[in-house]
């Protein structure tokens, strides 16, 4: 929600109207506290805490002497631990519904509140606003995901192994981790200017129509965000589910190259027609 009070000041009338980057550095300085300071970063953090919470255990276990064990009485190494929670709590669960929730919302709680002509009267492009409210999306949650990844690989790396040695990994993973963030945001931030349901397609989408056709052979998955986040995953994917027997029967992971351009390309055109979207909508205020 919009405080007008903490609008920033723009340029004084008779100079040239501020362009679009201008305008969303100022929705950016205006939004970023608020979001910080919202409900939703209680429940991110709840989010993100819950991995966090498994790893202190985990490591509480093999501290008091307790081994982890694999099927087939194997010890299971922290490196692999990590990597199943990666893929697991983070890439396929914890990504996908901050970004649902924040992203479908940018532009919708400010509608819902009532704030937004506050926003489209200042002397700004209009898309400026969906723009500086994404970037502060983005900077929110990954203030609070990246340091949370940090603490559970502090936790259960050193599990049969070293920090140094899987460091490296690390940095791959929050690297694709604020991939995941600023691409998945991009897609609900532009479902969010288009449906009147984007949560329930966010929802969808993520737990509908990627699980289906990540498992799937054919080009489908090429249209999921996770086809292309998988391509990035330093760790083996984990798992004995009969959904991923199904994903290593056609297991198929594109290149370094191809993953990076297809989440450059999916956040760039999501985040343009969001843009271009907001600019040209006529949004009606209900009283």
């Amino acid at each position: 929600m919009t405080d007008p009070s903490q609008v920033p000041p723009l340029p004084q009338s008779g100079r040239r109207s501020p362009g679009l980057l201008y305008g969303a550095q100022r929705v950016f300085a205006m939004s970023i506290g608020q979001m910080l300071w919202s409900r939703r970063t209680v429940f991110m953090g709840l989010v993100v805490g819950l991995p966090v919470l498994v790893a202190l255990i985990l490591r509480l276990l093999v501290e008091a002497g307790i081994p982890l064990m694999a099927r087939g009485r194997t010890p299971v190494a922290g490196p692999m631990i990590f990597g199943f929670m990666m893929w697991g709590f983070f890439v396929r669960f914890s990504i996908p519904v901050l970004a649902i929730f924040y992203g479908t919302s940018l532009m919708a709680d400010e509608v819902e509140d009532k704030t937004l002509t506050y926003l489209f009267t200042r002397p700004i492009p209009r898309g400026a606003v969906l723009l500086g409210k994404y970037l502060a999306y983005a900077a929110c949650t990954i203030s609070v995901v990246l340091p949370a990844v940090t603490l559970v690989w502090l936790l259960v790396v050193p599990i049969g192994a070293s920090l140094g040695a899987s460091f490296p990994d690390l940095l791959k993973d929050l690297t694709l981790l604020v991939l995941g963030l600023l691409v998945y945001g991009g897609v609900f931030a532009l479902a969010g200017t288009l449906l009147k349901r984007p949560l329930i397609f966010g929802l969808l989408f993520v737990f509908g129509w990627e699980m289906l056709v990540m498992a799937l052979p054919g080009y489908f998955k090429r249209l999921t965000v996770a086809y292309y986040l998988q391509g990035l995953v330093p760790h083996a994917i984990p798992g004995d589910s009969a959904l991923d027997i199904m994903q290593a029967l056609f297991h198929e992971v594109p290149s370094l190259t191809e993953s990076l351009l297809g989440l450059g390309v999916i956040a760039i055109v999501s985040i343009a027609i969001a843009v271009r979207t907001v600019s040209r909508r006529e949004y009606v205020l209900e009283q």
